[in-house]
């Protein structure tokens, strides 16, 4: 496996001519493989200025300590190079944010320099297409101290002979607090996606403003994933040193909007989900889960 190094995480104004080109699509085909290399920053330090505003609009507290979704942040300018390149099968245009796991083996503090590394992985059919992982590793010397996996899926038309009948999605009981969770309305403004963009760098249009949103098919802006994951977890307080946080993102959270934030205790963590205020259509499925 090829690894390519960073002295620094690459800026995306450099990368521009190549996601443009890289937002064609390549047809129906579908992938083989995906490139076997591995992108890395071997010594990188965390940007104070850039994590105090993180923390900012995630909602997370300044106790020293890197956020648990900071670092897939950091890493999606990495992901950007690898699928701006010509052997990544998939234009970026439409590809979905499935699932993200994240896993903190220890707390790591933001005065840490770290080793970044990006790859793909687990190639795999879905019923609309395929399915990649981007994986991402923080080391610290020789220690594996954070992981996060990233999935998409690449939306793809089957041949006749493959496509089955459309089956209705399960219905799931709506989250509900026991005794020591809780349930809470959050009211997300209109410009969290830009506010959030200029933070993450990630300014994909869907997420920026309505009239650019209507270009991609949606009626308004949506909010980024990962905020919605970052401000779930930014909910809890307690959590231990080592912990890992699945996500499932089910449905857009249009901008502005009403969402309930609902959290349980489970026998090896806590729950929580993100619904459309009032009503039993998740935005987001969450399990933390204690190491």
């Amino acid at each position: 496996m090829a690894e390519q190094n960073f002295k620094e995480l690459p800026k995306m104004h450099t990368t521009y001519a190549n996601v443009i080109k890289s937002l064609i699509p390549h047809g129906d085909n579908r992938a083989g493989a995906l490139p076997d290399s591995v992108y890395a920053v071997d010594k990188l330090a965390i940007d104070q200025n850039n994590l105090r505003d993180y923390r900012r609009i995630c909602g997370f507290i300044d106790d020293g300590r890197v956020p648990p979704t900071y670092f897939a942040v950091l890493s999606q300018t990495l992901q950007m190079n690898m699928m701006a390149k010509p052997d990544f099968p998939f234009a970026m245009l439409g590809l979905v944010h499935l699932e993200n796991s994240v896993t903190q083996y220890r707390p790591i503090f933001d005065t840490e320099t770290v080793k970044m590394s990006v790859r793909l992985d687990n190639l795999t059919p879905h019923d609309k297409g395929q399915t990649f992982d981007f994986i991402t590793e923080v080391h610290i010397d020789d220690e594996l101290v954070w992981q996060g996996t990233s999935t998409y899926l690449s939306r793809q038309k089957k041949p006749k002979e493959e496509r089955t009948v459309k089956s209705v999605p399960e219905s799931v009981a709506r989250l509900e607090p026991d005794d020591n969770g809780w349930a809470e309305l959050i009211n997300i403004p209109e410009d969290i996606g830009r506010r959030y963009a200029f933070v993450s760098g990630d300014f994909n249009l869907i997420h920026l403003h309505p009239l650019s949103a209507r270009a991609f098919g949606f009626p308004k802006a949506i909010a980024h994933g990962m905020w919605s994951k970052a401000a779930s977890i930014a909910q809890f307080y307690d959590l231990p040193k080592a912990y890992r946080v699945d996500v499932s993102f089910k449905t857009p959270i249009f901008l502005p909007s009403k969402i309930d934030f609902v959290a349980r205790q489970e026998s090896d963590g806590r729950a929580f989900a993100l619904y459309a205020a009032g009503t039993e259509k998740p935005h987001l499925l969450g399990k933390i889960t204690f190491l």
